[in-house]
């Protein structure tokens, strides 16, 4: 339920996989932000006598201005056995992307010149950071060595789900979660985070004026995590690991060190280490991070009254030279 000083929201699932779909068409803009494409195509991909797939749809991402993506988009109900239907999705896509990038490009562009929007937007993209036309940076996009991402778009995320998407595939994995709800009178609301928002805008900051230009996401090499003084510690300090944190998919091959923040009275970013791995915890939806060398102290980044900044209650990314630049948690970020 939600609940507004004259009205209320009650719970609205989605019946049909078409209804989500149309909600996401509806606030593709909010969902995906300025620097998305939302296309949604269905073609069939894959080369012939090979495994074939129909993804739902590709999210293109230009918030990068030096490592656009493409996302093959899987959307879902929970109420459909996801666990099965989804990883057999997921690696279809992976296997039909893997023998034909010239088809997955062609229905791409197909679908961008059908959206003056879209194709304008790829177009100024292109020109303004070095590519010679769409064609040259769809092929950067598509083609290469680890450019297969997925995003599963589903009404309601299930540990179990979460868990399998963390520990059966070795590409990244986004998921967004889209819930509706509808008043007496018809009217819909949806509740969702915003994809990848609290990448290099976390929720304290993003309508605000920033002290520093905004983190390009190609960037980012470290997290920072908040640590309470037994647990930094017995593990940060003692064990040269981090673990049961929650970390993007598609983040993890950019982490390179992690920060840890001391909270209350220390309140600052006080120490860095260098990763070797990040795995999951325990047959969890969680990662564990080790370390290569102990933890070393670094100047202490410290949260200060009245920051645009606040203290962080959950892993952020940043990069390792805008920590050493920082004078406090404000340039930090």
């Amino acid at each position: 339920m939600l609940l507004g000083k004259n009205i209320t929201f009650y719970e609205y699932p989605f019946d049909l996989e078409s209804e989500l779909e149309d909600a996401i068409l509806e606030i593709a803009d909010t969902i995906f932000g300025e620097k998305r494409i939302y296309l949604d195509t269905k073609k069939k991909i894959g080369a012939k006598g090979k495994t074939k797939n129909i993804p739902d749809g590709y999210l293109i991402d230009l918030s990068s201005t030096k490592e656009p993506k493409l996302y093959l988009v899987e959307n879902e109900l929970a109420k459909h056995d996801p666990l099965k239907h989804i990883a057999v999705q997921i690696l279809e896509f992976s296997l039909s992307f893997e023998t034909s990038p010239y088809l997955v490009k062609k229905i791409i562009k197909e679908a961008l010149v059908s959206n003056d929007a879209a194709l304008s937007k790829c177009q100024n993209y292109a020109s303004e950071y070095g590519h010679e036309n769409i064609d040259v940076l769809l092929e950067h996009i598509i083609y290469g060595k680890d450019r297969f991402n997925a995003l599963v778009i589903i009404d309601e995320l299930a540990e179990e789900l979460e868990k399998v998407l963390i520990s059966r595939f070795q590409f990244p994995v986004e998921i967004l979660t889209i819930e509706r709800y509808r008043s007496p009178s018809g009217e819909c609301l949806y509740r969702f985070q915003p994809f990848l928002s609290d990448v290099t805008s976390p929720d304290d900051i993003k309508d605000m004026e920033p002290i520093l230009p905004p983190l390009d996401p190609s960037e980012i090499d470290t997290i920072v995590v908040p640590a309470r003084d037994d647990g930094f510690n017995e593990v940060f300090i003692g064990e040269n690991r981090w673990y049961s944190i929650r970390i993007h998919s598609s983040m993890i091959p950019k982490i390179k060190y992690i920060a840890a923040y001391r909270v209350a009275p220390e309140s600052a970013i006080t120490h860095l280490a260098p990763v070797a791995s990040i795995e999951q915890w325990k047959e969890t939806n969680k990662y564990v991070v080790t370390f290569t060398s102990p933890a070393s102290k670094i100047k202490s980044i410290k949260l200060v009254a009245k920051s645009k900044v606040k203290a962080p209650q959950a892993p952020r990314y940043t990069s390792k030279g805008r920590l050493e630049a920082a004078s406090n948690l404000d340039e930090a970020f």
